[in-house]
Parts: structure tokens; C-alpha cells; sequence
């Protein structure tokens, strides 16, 4: 029945002479699920000639009153109902109630006979929607209360009539188990005595119309392994060894630092592996590829897989298809003791219709905005939140402090923020209502994002918070207050993804090479706005699904010409301005498109597949890459300077050759030159600074160990007094065809 003691039967008392009934409006109320206060109806309470004492317990036999001194039957009121009037000055305290069903007895405190087990500072800051450490105060806790082992349950649900904590420890009947409303907060309490963590349960909610909902835990942080969808008590036990990690963290801050995401699937990446088992693999296999953080994507519990994890339930719970919280904390712990990051994606923008999650939570609506045109997001049928609503926000800006102050997150990359930051995003004309000032930004989620911001780097000194933010919206990463010329403080992340990079740069590599000089401007366009924003340059799992083809198979060309080009596309790519994110399976040049059901090929790298030395190469080139990457700050120290970039040639349209100069904050340069032609183009001549001796080449992306045609420049480059491209000096260097080289100070 529940995991309360058990006992054998005392000897009792006879049945009391005096019942102390619950009133007949407290009884119904009680029956129906409906009542804001049933401790003040139920348990222990002093009258005029006693102490009245009453239990609701449907389906026993009999209840007995088991104090220091005495034992006493309750008199039996029918429908579970139990009572007696003592004469006693004082209720007697502590006592227990032995509780006989038709085949056990078990002995247990009276959870009704308790004090609220929330604080009255933690309802202030809910109300005021500025509780930080949210999921200390909501959700299910195992606790000592009242020097009582338990768990604690509460809930936010303002509008409901009623709530009834329900599970397996009570057989999914919550009769015996109402919550009171904790004044106006919004908040329901209950603290059930001997529960344990690992128990299943759920809140079922009466409504404002009377009907009623069985929800799982907006806070629970463990949940049951889909598609079943019960929440599930949780205490931590895991020891973090990974103290070292965090007191560095952040030391350069991390737009002055290499930043080279890996990004992963988890559930995909080496399918049916547990966190635990992910622990021994993942970090040993991003750490050989250099690679300094890895970004999951989401991993909050879904429901549907296939959604990837952006169609979040359990905002507070990892999914537990992987395994438990801790088995999760012992990933990241794993990733940290390897010397990797690690960023997470967090999807605060929408959330699934699920009937027994947050839509229509307490029969109103409650997490997402009244408007139903407003409330509706248009692209994925899901349901926006009303980040004008102070709890709302509180329980996203908490959920980002969550997974960085619990899981020791390096930083989130927010999905969907143009989606947030638009009244009229994917909607047409009609379908939206302008703000106050009759605009079409959406001032709520604006201060939504200010304030999540502004949070987390306050709490956790180190993290980075970076935006998929697919617009020209101004200050995306700029300080919340430093206000812009459109009137708005910047919102506050670190860096933003820069999809206009990658929507042209792919655009570019995708046409033949006789046409790219038609196309020279995608290369070069995104130099123009290079320093608007704090960047990082994705080629994500969005554009390796539905039809647009894995990046290799997005080259033109056969075999050969497309995995050079992919080569030279990484090349570019790691010396170009701003952070580089890469999908996992793009690291090896795998031709299929990703799926979420088999994960990489990676059967593509056994040495048994005659084809494997291709993928290899290109893996070991992504392996160098990041080596020199990191070894160079002139790749990675003005990122967001100016003056950590010079065009040497940007106008070889007729070539298809890029060349420019990246400087470290030093002025130590390193050039970079990509030809995208299948020419070999002997003594091209580039113009360079004069104070340099000599040049060497660092890396070639056309070396044969990569699956090139190992045209090098293998001997030091010293510059000749003839100039070009207006600077007084000059080099001549051998391009391989479909290739980036780094040239260095020799």
C-alpha cells in the first residue's frame, strides 16, 4: 500500500465512545477533491472538551491512535473516514496512526497533524517570482520535517480547486492524500511521512470546472522512461570530481578563448549506450579530436524522440532514456576530469500540448499566454509561454540555473529565440496583436531573455549562454544594459549562432567550381557584419536532415572533388572569425544524412571497409585542425576585434581563392588561403607585411594522409620585394586544388 512501516497490531483500546465527525461541507469536499485546507479539518485539533482527532483513509479496516501513553480505535464514519474526541487539554504530540487494511497494518505519523514543510521566505520569492533556486522549493523532495523521514510535494497551480498527490504508494488513489493551498501563493503542500526516493506519482488536479487532470511534476527532476510519463522522487548522491574544471572555467572569457564544439545526439551517437556507458567513451573520442566542448543537443525528458528532445515535458529532468540524474551528473563529470566543456541545448520558447504536462496545467491557462492566437506556435503546434507572467519566467530563468548549478552545465545554446523575440513570427497579418507601442516585438520575452541572462552569469561565473537567433535583431550579445539604437538594452547572451554564415558559405561550396565566381560575395558577405555580434560559425544537425544531404554530399563533383572540398570547407571554416560548431559524422565526411534512429556510420572508419582511409583522412584532418586551432591565438584571441582580421585577397573571383591574415592579441599573424578551383595554381602570388622573414606552411588540408593530392609547400616561404595586393610585400605560394593552407611566421 505504501512504503509507510509496518507493524504488528497493538493492543488497543476499545472503539471511542465520542466520534468528532468531519463536518458534512469538509467531508464532501474532501471526497470530491476539492478542499484548500485539509489539515485544518483533518488531524489532531484542540476543542472546547479535547482533542479531536480525524483520518481519511479509504478502504481500512480500522485506525488506531497510538501516542506515548495510550492507544485508542478511531470510531468508523464511513467512506474512509475515522474519528474520536479525546479528553486530553492538548493534542498529544508526537503520535502515529496504526492503519489495518484487509491484508497489512502499517504504522505511520499523520501527515495532517504536520507544519508546512516550505518556507514562508521561499512562498515570498516565489510570489514575487524572483526564487532563483526554484526547484528547491517546488517539486517532490525526500526530507527529514519535524524529525519525520518523508518527502515533501508541492505545487504551483493557482487555480485549482483541489490537488491530490497520487502514486504507486497509494495505488493511484488519491482520496486519503489532499494538499493544502499554502495562502495566495498559488502553492500546494504536502508532506508524506516514510516515502522514499524512486517512488512514481503524479498531482491530480480538480479543475475550475470540476473535472479533473492527472499531471506529472512541472519540477520533477526524474521522470519514468518514455512513453510512460510519471514522475519520480529523486535525491542526489553523486560526488563531483571535477573542482579543477570549474575554478578555470571561464579564465580567458570564452570569446577570447578556443571554443570548438562537437555537437551530439546522445541517445544517437552510439545507440542503446547508457550516460554511464557514454561516460567511457565520449570524452575519450572528442578529446583525441581536440575538440574543447561538446553541445548536446536537448536532453530535458520528451516524449517523443523524434522531436530530438526540442519538444520538452520534463524541463527539470534529463532524459531518463539514458539512464538516471546521476548518471548523467557522471557524464558531465567524466567530459570535465577529459578537459572538455560542456554546453547544452535549452528550448524555452514552446512546449508540446501533452494532456498531462504544462498545457492548460491547472484548467486555465497557466504556462502559456489567454490569447489562443498568441499561445499557438505556428511552426510546430506546440504552445509558446506567457514570459509576461512572473512565475512563468521564474520557472525558466530557474530551469537555466538548474542544469548549470546541478550539472555543472558550461553553458546553454537557447533554440527558437527569434521565434521568442516576434509577436508575428510565422504569423500573417490578423493572426497577431502589436505591443504597446505597436510594434512586433515581443517585450516579454525581451525582458525574459535580459533577466535569464543577467542571472546565470551572476550565479555561475564561467558558463556562456549562446542564441540561435536567426535574424538581424540588434544587440543579440550585447551587455541587457547597454541600450542599442532601436531603444533596447542588448539581451545578454555570449555568443549567437551566425546562420547567415553558414546559409551562404554552403550555398557557395554547393556550386560547381566554374560557377563560384559568380558566387564570390557568399564568401566574403559575412565579413561585413563579422563584428556585430559575438559569433560562433554552425554547421549543425539542421542542416544534415530532410533532404539537405550530409556536408560531404553537399559538394558538387565526384568522390574526390567532394571530400576536398569538404577538407577545404573545414579549413576555412576554423580560420574564419568566430567560434566553429560541427555535427557529429561531418568530422569523417559521412555521405548519408543523420538519423536519429541509427546515428553515424560509423562503420565508414573499419579498417575492413575498402573506402575507409577517405573518411580516416578527413578525420584526421578535423583532428589537426583543432590542434593548430588551439596552438594558434591568432585564430581565436579577436575573434571579436577588428582588428584580428585583414583581407589580403577578397576579390579573387575569377580564382576562386580567399586569403586574409588573422592576427593574436600580439599582432603575431597567420595567413589563410582556400582555393575552391580543382586547379593547381603554381607562384600565386599574395601580398603580406613586410616585417615577416619567412613563412611556413602549418596546415594543408590537400596532404595525402588526409586523402589529398599532397601538393605542399613543404620549404620556408620568404617574401620577394615585389608587392601585391597593396601591401609592400609579396610570396609566392603553391595552392592545391580544392584546398586551405595556414601559413605561419617560420
Amino acid at each position: 500500500m505504501t512504503d509507510e512501516t509496518a507493524h504488528p497490531d497493538p493492543t488497543t483500546a476499545p472503539p471511542a465512545q465520542i466520534p468528532a465527525p468531519v463536518p458534512p461541507e469538509d467531508r464532501t469536499r474532501l471526497l470530491a477533491g476539492t478542499h484548500h485546507a485539509p489539515h485544518a479539518t483533518l488531524g489532531a485539533h484542540p476543542t472546547p472538551t479535547g482533542t479531536a482527532f480525524r483520518v481519511l483513509r479509504p478502504y481500512a479496516r480500522k485506525v488506531t491512535l497510538v501516542t506515548e501513553t495510550h492507544r485508542t480505535q478511531l470510531h468508523d464514519d464511513g467512506e474512509g473516514f475515522f474519528s474520536a474526541l479525546i479528553e486530553t487539554p492538548t493534542p498529544p504530540h508526537p503520535y502515529r496512526l496504526h492503519i489495518t487494511y484487509a491484508t497489512t497494518q502499517l504504522d505511520t505519523p499523520d501527515p495532517y497533524a504536520l507544519l508546512p514543510a516550505l518556507s514562508d521566505f521561499d512562498l515570498h520569492l516565489i510570489a514575487e517570482g524572483r526564487h532563483e533556486q526554484l526547484w528547491q522549493a517546488l517539486g517532490a523532495h525526500p526530507m527529514t520535517h519535524q524529525n519525520i523521514e518523508g518527502t515533501r510535494f508541492t505545487l504551483w497551480a493557482p487555480n485549482a480547486r483541489g490537488v491530490r498527490v497520487v502514486g504507486d504508494f497509494n495505488y493511484w488513489d488519491g482520496t486519503g492524500f489532499p494538499m493544502r493551498s499554502l495562502g495566495g501563493s498559488g502553492v500546494w503542500e504536502l508532506f508524506v511521512p516514510h516515502l522514499a526516493e524512486g517512488e512514481r506519482y503524479k498531482f491530480e488536479i480538480t479543475r475550475p470546472d470540476g473535472t479533473k487532470s492527472l499531471r506529472a511534476d512541472p519540477l520533477a527532476r526524474r521522470t519514468e522512461t518514455p512513453p510512460a510519463n510519471s514522475s519520480v522522487t529523486h535525491t542526489s548522491h553523486h560526488t563531483w570530481q571535477d573542482e579543477t574544471w570549474l575554478a578555470d572555467r571561464g579564465a580567458p572569457k570564452p570569446h577570447e578563448a578556443p571554443l570548438s564544439i562537437y555537437e551530439v545526439h546522445l541517445p544517437s551517437w552510439r545507440p542503446g549506450l547508457t550516460y554511464r556507458q557514454l561516460a567511457d567513451q565520449l570524452p575519450a573520442y572528442v578529446s583525441d579530436l581536440g575538440f574543447t566542448h561538446v553541445e548536446l543537443m536537448p536532453l530535458a525528458e520528451h516524449p517523443f524522440g523524434g522531436s530530438w528532445g526540442y519538444q520538452v515535458t520534463g524541463f527539470y529532468a534529463p532524459t531518463a532514456r539514458l539512464g538516471t540524474p546521476d548518471d548523467f551528473r557522471h557524464l558531465v563529470d567524466a567530459l570535465h576530469q577529459a578537459g572538455i566543456g560542456v554546453l547544452m541545448d535549452w528550448v524555452p520558447a514552446h512546449f508540446p500540448r501533452d494532456d498531462w504536462a504544462l498545457a492548460a496545467f491547472d484548467g486555465t491557462h497557466l504556462y502559456e499566454p489567454q490569447d489562443p492566437n498568441r499561445a499557438a506556435h505556428p511552426d510546430w503546434g506546440t504552445l509558446e509561454f506567457d514570459y509576461g507572467r512572473k512565475e512563468v519566467r521564474n520557472f525558466l530563468v530557474a530551469n537555466a540555473v538548474y542544469w548549470c548549478e546541478e550539472f555543472h552545465i558550461d553553458g546553454l545554446r537557447v533554440d527558437a529565440v527569434a521565434s521568442m523575440l516576434y509577436l508575428d513570427y510565422s504569423r500573417e497579418q490578423g493572426q497577431w496583436t502589436p505591443n504597446e507601442y505597436g510594434g512586433r516585438e515581443n517585450l516579454d520575452a525581451v525582458e525574459f531573455l535580459q533577466e535569464m541572462n543577467a542571472t546565470l552569469y551572476r550565479r555561475c561565473p564561467g558558463v556562456v549562454t549562446i542564441a540561435e537567433e536567426s535574424t538581424a535583431w540588434d544587440g543579440v550579445t550585447r551587455a541587457t544594459h547597454h541600450t542599442g539604437p532601436t531603444g533596447f538594452g542588448g539581451l545578454g547572451f555570449g555568443l549567437k549562432w551566425n546562420m547567415g554564415w553558414m546559409h551562404d558559405s554552403l550555398g557557395y561550396v554547393s556550386h560547381d567550381p566554374i560557377h563560384r565566381r559568380y558566387h564570390h560575395d557568399e564568401m566574403t558577405f559575412s565579413m561585413v557584419y563579422a563584428y556585430s555580434e559575438n559569433y560562433v560559425l554552425p554547421i549543425s544537425h539542421d542542416e544534415v536532415v530532410h533532404g539537405k544531404k550530409s556536408l560531404v554530399s553537399k559538394m558538387p563533383g565526384d568522390w574526390w572533388q567532394q571530400r576536398a572540398t569538404h577538407r577545404a570547407y573545414l579549413g576555412f571554416m576554423w580560420a574564419h572569425p568566430g567560434k566553429q560548431l560541427l555535427f557529429m559524422g561531418q568530422e569523417f565526411a559521412q555521405g548519408a544524412e543523420w538519423s536519429e534512429a541509427q546515428g553515424p556510420d560509423w562503420w565508414l572508419l573499419d579498417p575492413t571497409y575498402p573506402a575507409a582511409p577517405d573518411h580516416r583522412g578527413v578525420r584526421d584532418l578535423t583532428r589537426d585542425l583543432n590542434t593548430v586551432y588551439r596552438e594558434e591565438p591568432a585564430l581565436w584571441q579577436r575573434d571579436t576585434d577588428p582588428s584580428g582580421f585583414e583581407w589580403i585577397a577578397g576579390d579573387a573571383a575569377q580564382d576562386n581563392v580567399f586569403a586574409f591574415l588573422r592576427r593574436a592579441a600580439d599582432g603575431a599573424p597567420l595567413l589563410a588561403v582556400s582555393n575552391f578551383s580543382p586547379l593547381t595554381r603554381q607562384g600565386y602570388r599574395l601580398g603580406i607585411p613586410d616585417d615577416i622573414p619567412a613563412w611556413h606552411e602549418v596546415l594543408n588540408t590537400d596532404k595525402a594522409q588526409y586523402g589529398g593530392s599532397d601538393v605542399t609547400n613543404p620549404e620556408p616561404i620568404k617574401p620577394e620585394l615585389q608587392g601585391a595586393h597593396g601591401r609592400p610585400a609579396g610570396i609566392r605560394v603553391t595552392l592545391p586544388p580544392l584546398a586551405t593552407i595556414w601559413l605561419r611566421p617560420a
